[in-house]
């Protein structure tokens, strides 16, 4: 119990736990960007990967709760981290960190903020079809003659409201901007980063940023037909 108290209590624990539910959040988002870049494939592909989502029943649920638990706290504790840093450092010391500190580290609770929003409107809008209730009627038979939910088509229509692609492109950016500086972060509050490779790790969370940011971007343009080498991929 005081292991666990001491977890929300003290800076460290603060710093560990936001680096634990950051990692929860970086591979989940990481899984997540390799089973939507299937809207490339055969309709076939996406629509037997959401029956295997399906088929967890009830653990589904459990397991975007826990994400959205892990979201939250991990903002939560971003907000506490920022005000507790800011409360108990002089006001020119803080101008002084504050030019040396990147542009992603000093947005990072905002960021967050918005990201937590823009996850809660993207289950909303695919997972509860909020919305748009004839989703749910929308089938597919997949190649051995099982009818699933048709989560091809659910895509496909769901981005071509430009808006909505719109907001998805903005909170996909907002989210890789906040990447860039919370996979070092993450790395250093676990005590794995070290200085002899850190200068790797910071490209490598960049271009991973820039690369996550890209291909999710892809699939909302190439619905929109603005990437038409792509497009031609899409089955309408």
């Amino acid at each position: 119990m005081n292991l666990l108290g001491s977890l929300f209590t003290s800076s460290i624990g603060r710093k560990f736990l936001m680096a634990l539910t950051g990692l929860v959040l970086f591979g989940f988002v990481t899984g997540h960007l390799v089973g939507n870049l299937q809207i490339f494939l055969p309709p076939e592909k996406i629509n037997h990967y959401g029956l295997l989502l399906e088929s967890l029943g009830g653990g589904l649920w459990a397991i975007r709760l826990f994400l959205l638990a892990c979201v939250a706290i991990h903002v939560w504790l971003a907000i506490q981290l920022t005000l507790e840093n800011r409360a108990a450092r002089p006001e020119s010391y803080l101008g002084e960190k504050t030019n040396r500190a990147t542009l992603a580290s000093r947005v990072m609770a905002r960021t967050g903020l918005i990201v937590l929003a823009f996850l809660i409107y993207h289950l909303a809008h695919f997972t509860v079809r909020a919305g748009n209730p004839e989703w749910s009627e929308h089938t597919y038979r997949l190649a051995d003659g099982t009818m699933v939910r048709d989560v091809y088509k659910m895509v496909v229509e769901g981005f071509s409201n430009g808006w909505v692609s719109l907001f998805y492109i903005v909170s996909v950016g907002l989210l890789s901007f906040h990447l860039v500086h919370g996979i070092v972060s993450m790395f250093q509050s676990l005590g794995l980063k070290n200085e002899t490779w850190t200068r790797n790790l910071e490209i490598f969370a960049k271009i991973y940023c820039v690369s996550y940011f890209v291909l999710n971007a892809l699939i909302p343009l190439s619905i929109l037909g603005y990437v038409p080498v792509l497009s031609g991929l899409i089955q309408r």
